[in-house]
């Protein structure tokens, strides 16, 4: 869900696959406003909260919120997407993956015309115009102590929506036309992996 805190000033929006669920869950006590569905705006990207939704949240501008969001390492996102929808109850459906190996997954979601499973989306696209506070999935450290330090509290979460094991092993040459169709979000991760080691 997008999570609004008005006191706060924070929007905060779930990036689908990047552990959003289990903060989603400790924050809405705190939340203002919290966006269940529909699935596009629970699942409300950048460019979207800003076309048609800050003209409300902000007041037309007189109270902006800071943005923040966070990112996943592309093969693991991706990995999360395929192991999520490997799980029994999707057995049957258009969107499972069962039966189907990572290097396939990942080969239908970067073919023109992706299969229903394979349509996922991508981060870079999700996150386009920028954020003022992106996190790196797995800086839970960093991530909850700018929250907490926000809210005035401290925040704990408790693993949640966990997708089932499985292998992600990729093949070199899908792995490498994987980094030139999606470069902007191999980039963007790049980035954020600097910021977050300095």
């Amino acid at each position: 869900m997008m999570l609004i805190f008005w006191k706060a000033r924070l929007a905060l929006l779930a990036v689908p696959k990047t552990g959003t669920t289990a903060l989603e869950l400790a924050l809405a006590p705190d939340a203002d406003a919290a966006v269940l569905n529909p699935p596009g705006l629970k699942h409300c990207n950048v460019r979207k909260f800003r076309r048609d939704l800050s003209g409300f949240f902000e007041q037309n501008g007189r109270r902006p919120l800071e943005l923040v969001a966070t990112m996943r390492e592309p093969v693991d996102w991706l990995g999360s997407w395929y192991r999520y929808r490997s799980r029994d109850a999707l057995n049957g459906q258009p969107n499972s993956t069962a039966g189907i190996t990572f290097d396939a997954f990942v080969e239908a979601y970067l073919s023109h015309s992706p299969p229903p499973f394979a349509k996922v989306g991508s981060q870079a696209n999700f996150l386009e115009g920028g954020v003022d506070h992106l996190f790196a999935y797995g800086d839970q450290k960093g991530l909850l102590g700018f929250l907490g330090d926000r809210l005035g509290r401290t925040i704990e979460t408790q693993p949640t929506n966990v997708s089932p094991r499985g292998s992600i092993a990729l093949s070199a040459s899908t792995l490498a036309t994987f980094k030139v169709e999606y470069k902007a979000d191999f980039e963007l991760w790049d980035s954020l992996r600097k910021v977050s080691s300095r």
